[in-house]
C-alpha cells in the first residue's frame, strides 16, 4: 500500500472558495502563569493557511511562533481563541473526538534528536501513525514505509537502524516521513533546519519544497531564516512579541515592506551579492526584545521603533488591509502606514 502523490496541478492551483481552510487561526492567545505574572506568549493572532499553500512565520526567538504551532496541533491549549481544522473547531474537542483528527494535521519539531524515540527503529517510527490510526499494520505497512522512505531520499536499508545510527539531516527526513505517513492536509514545520548543519539545510527544504508540490498539503512553515522561507512560502506573516504586525504574499512583503519592524528584519537578512551587500542600509534597532510578562502598552513595537510617534506609545495599532489591487492582499499593524499603502521609511 503505497500514498498516492496529489498531481502538481491539483496541489498547485490557486486556494478554491469553496474550501475552508486547512487551518484558521482567530484571536488566538496563549498566556502562561509565571511566579512574577502571566507571561503573554501569545496575544490575539489571526491567521489562515489554505489548501496547498506554504505560509510563512517568521520573527525574532521569543515572539511566540512556536506557540502557535503548538497551540494549532493542541500541543499546547490555548488560553482563548478559536483553532479550526478543515473548517471543524478542534480548540475545545476533548481528547477522544480529538484523536480520529489528528491524522489531518501533523508537527515536524526543530530538534529530531529529541523528538524520535532512541528505542525504536526507523520502521516503526514511521509507522507508528499508520498503526494508531489503523491504517496500515504488518507488511502493508512495512511497504508503505518503504515508499515513504524513497520519498524522503533514505535508502532501504535505514527502515531498520535507530535514529542514533543516522545524520542530523537524516533524522529529519525521517520526521517528515513520519509526519505524512497518514497523508495530512496540514503540516506544521517548527524550524526544521534551524538543528541542522548548513550543508544539509538546503536538501531539507528542498525536499519539504518537493513534497508540498506533489502532495498538495497546506502548511505552517515557523522559522527565523529569511532566505528560507523566501525561497519556500507562498505567503509569509511577521510576528513580534506575541502578535502578527504584518502579513503579505512573498513577493510584495521581500520587495516592499511596510511595518519598521518588518524593514528592520530584512534589511538584517545577508543577500549573496557582496557589492549589494556592503551598499545595503542596516536598521539596527536599540534595546532588547521587551519581556512578555509586560508587554509596551500601545504599539508593542514602540520602544525599539526608529520612527514612533506620540500615538504608538499610547494606541494598540489595528490591522488595516491595503486594497487587493493595490499590494497582493496586504495587513499591516502601524498607525505610520496610510490607507493607500504609503509606508514610513524606518531606515530614515
Amino acid at each position: 500500500m503505497t500514498t498516492a502523490p496529489v498531481a502538481p496541478a491539483e496541489a498547485a492551483g490557486a486556494p478554491r472558495a469553496d474550501v475552508p481552510p486547512v487551518l484558521e487561526i482567530t484571536s488566538l492567545t496563549r498566556h502562561f502563569a509565571a511566579s512574577k505574572g502571566t507571561v503573554r506568549a501569545v496575544d490575539g493572532v489571526s491567521l489562515t493557511v489554505a489548501r496547498g499553500e506554504v505560509v510563512g512565520l517568521v520573527g525574532e526567538s521569543g515572539s511566540g511562533k512556536s506557540t502557535v504551532g503548538r497551540c494549532a496541533v493542541r500541543l499546547d491549549e490555548p488560553t482563548s481563541g478559536t483553532v479550526r481544522i478543515n473548517g471543524t473547531d478542534i480548540t475545545r474537542l476533548p481528547p477522544r473526538a480529538l484523536r480520529p483528527l489528528r491524522k489531518d494535521f501533523h508537527l515536524v519539531f526543530q530538534d529530531p534528536s529529541s523528538s524520535l524515540d532512541p528505542r525504536m527503529t526507523v520502521g516503526r517510527i514511521i509507522a507508528e501513525p499508520l498503526r494508531l490510526h489503523g491504517m496500515a499494520r504488518g507488511e502493508a505497512a512495512r511497504q508503505r514505509v518503504a515508499a515513504l522512505l524513497r520519498q524522503v531520499g533514505l535508502r532501504p536499508e535505514h527502515i531498520d537502524r535507530h535514529p542514533h545510527e543516522l545524520s542530523g539531516g537524516q533524522r529529519q527526513r525521517v520526521s517528515i516521513a513520519r509526519a505524512l505517513s497518514v497523508d495530512p492536509d496540514l503540516l506544521i514545520a517548527d524550524e526544521p533546519t534551524s538543528a541542522l548543519d548548513v550543508s544539509v539545510q538546503a536538501s531539507v527544504l528542498n525536499l519539504l519544497a518537493d513534497l508540498q508540490r506533489d502532495r498538495g498539503f497546506g502548511c505552517l512553515f515557523i522559522t527565523h531564516d529569511l532566505a528560507a522561507v523566501e525561497f519556500l512560502a507562498d505567503r509569509i506573516a511577521v510576528m513580534y512579541l506575541g502578535q502578527i504586525v504584518e502579513e503579505a504574499p512573498t513577493a510584495a512583503l521581500f520587495a516592499d515592506p511596510k511595518h519598521p519592524y518588518t524593514q528592520a528584519l530584512l534589511s538584517a537578512a545577508p543577500v549573496p551579492d557582496p557589492v549589494e551587500q556592503r551598499s545595503r542600509q542596516r536598521i539596527v534597532l536599540s534595546g532588547e526584545l521587551p519581556s512578555p510578562l509586560a508587554p509596551p502598552p500601545g504599539c508593542r513595537f514602540h520602544t525599539r521603533c526608529p520612527v514612533a510617534v506620540d500615538r504608538c506609545r499610547s494606541e494598540i495599532p489595528v490591522p488595516r488591509s491595503i486594497p487587493a489591487a493595490a499590494d497582493g492582499g496586504r495587513q499591516v499593524s502601524c498607525h505610520l502606514v496610510t490607507e493607500d499603502g504609503t509606508a514610513p521609511d524606518a531606515a530614515v
